[in-house]
């Protein structure tokens, strides 16, 4: 093998081997959670963070706005985006948030990173999982 294909191959499996801490953490907690309490939202959550990075979900604030209702906790198992007009009162978990979208959420609701949605809502059955 080549200098340059044994450099490329150190270089992708040191990639490959590089994962989000806070995301694998949140992953274990909402597998275990889903298990203990049989929740199905949490495990759906769950299967949806373990996608790769491009495959896992980025929702805009006007996507929560078409699908949520007044008083509705959403789950988005992924980075919730500032696009569009939030004004409906929602709670919103998600692993990441833009500072707009964490602005525009805080305004009419509440925000939650995924782990502490677990202990707001434990039988998530008043959660609602959006992609």
């Amino acid at each position: 093998m080549s200098d340059t294909a044994d450099a490329m191959n150190r270089t992708k499996g040191s990639l490959m081997n590089q994962a989000n801490p806070v995301r694998k953490k949140a992953i274990a907690r909402l597998e275990r959670h889903a298990r203990q309490e049989d929740a199905a939202v949490y495990q759906k959550a769950a299967d949806e963070l373990s996608r790769s990075n491009r495959d896992r979900a980025t929702v805009n604030l006007s996507k929560i706005e078409r699908v949520a209702e007044d008083g509705d906790t959403v789950l988005v198992p992924g980075k919730v985006l500032g696009s569009g007009r939030l004004q409906t009162d929602v709670d919103v978990a998600a692993l990441q948030f833009s500072d707009s979208a964490r602005d525009a959420i805080e305004d009419a609701g509440e925000t939650y990173y995924v782990q502490d949605l677990l202990d707001e809502h434990p039988s998530g059955d008043e959660v609602r999982v959006v992609v």
